[in-house]
């Protein structure tokens, strides 16, 4: 599941229309990755702050 620092996210929301299985919302300034993250990489390569990044 891509991990999210949650000092760097601007909660902008890009990622959030960039995740083709929908895994991540947005509530208000609170970002949740939900169990159906492929760990694609597509929010962590298009984060403006690089606040996403998949474990390793």
């Amino acid at each position: 599941m891509i991990q999210i620092d949650l000092e760097r996210c601007l909660h902008c929301g890009g990622c959030v229309g960039l995740c083709p299985v929908d895994a991540l919302t947005l509530y208000g300034e609170r970002l949740e990755v939900s169990e159906a993250c492929t760990e694609c990489g597509i929010c962590v390569k298009f984060c403006p702050v690089e606040a996403l990044e998949v474990p390793r």
